[in-house]
């Protein structure tokens, strides 16, 4: 039977995505960011950790799984079973194919180009126990951060903006924080609900005390104008400082990939 991205990632068709995430972060740890294998397994994870995607390969998967895959044969020459012979001249269809979402492929293509760009730099950097869990510690505080800072209700302004500075530089909050008053200015008239939920992430530069962190998020958001969520997918470009025992977000940028 063909691999299934499940079983590329070593879990379950019913894994959970913490699970999911979980394994694809094992799987990618020593491999070099210009290896296929990193490029096939962040792929793989980026199907599976959006809803929509893993419903639609799920689906994919079903008759594979009742009726075994089909025989190995150029693909020009495969005829589906039962089906009439085409007429002469008529052009023989080419085997559809799913179509993946130009916010993801985009999305991916960044987090490679920017891995691979970042090559050269990380084999200069120190390779010891101390900079991996330095580096794996500051993608897990980059994670829960992002969620804290892009997030925020409407309702409860004051209290979202003090639960986000706790995760942040001094030097960054000062940026965040006029960032935040020009979104209460508005809040009454607007009434913005912003979620936020972290899709896949990855490391573009690592350091013992600073790293930063590439991280795709879905935000949907509701309004006044609209009480159905419009969704929003990011990359988010999170710079990483090591304060104490804490990493502190010192810098953030979002830009809007394609739907």
């Amino acid at each position: 039977m063909t691999p299934t991205w499940y079983d590329l990632l070593g879990v379950e068709p019913d894994a959970s995505d913490q699970e999911i995430r979980s394994a694809w972060k094992s799987a990618i740890a020593d491999l070099d960011p210009g290896d296929r294998r990193f490029r096939t397994l962040n792929e793989a994870a980026g199907v599976l950790l959006d809803p929509r995607q893993r419903a639609a390969y799920d689906a994919s998967l079903r008759p594979e799984e009742e009726t075994g895959p089909p025989p190995v044969e150029p693909i020009e020459h495969v005829q589906p079973e039962h089906a009439p012979e085409p007429a002469a001249g008529d052009a023989v269809a080419a085997a559809p194919r799913r179509p993946v979402p130009a916010w993801l492929l985009a999305g991916l293509a960044v987090l490679v180009a920017a891995m691979v760009a970042a090559a050269g730099y990380l084999v200069t950097q120190p390779s010891d126990d101390t900079i991996a869990d330095s580096t794996s510690d500051a993608q897990g505080a980059a994670e829960r951060a992002v969620v804290t800072i892009l997030a925020y209700d409407y309702r409860t302004l004051d209290e979202d903006q003090k639960a986000a500075d706790a995760l942040m530089t001094s030097d960054y909050r000062k940026d965040y924080d006029k960032l935040f008053e020009v979104i209460k200015e508005n809040a009454d008239a607007v009434k913005p609900v912003v979620t936020v939920e972290v899709v896949a992430s990855g490391i573009v530069r690592s350091g013992e005390d600073r790293v930063q962190v590439l991280v795709f998020v879905n935000r949907p958001t509701t309004n006044a104008q609209s009480t159905q969520a419009v969704p929003s997918r990011d990359q988010v470009v999170m710079t990483m400082e090591k304060s104490g025992d804490s990493w502190l977000v010192d810098d953030l940028s979002t830009n809007q990939l394609a739907n």
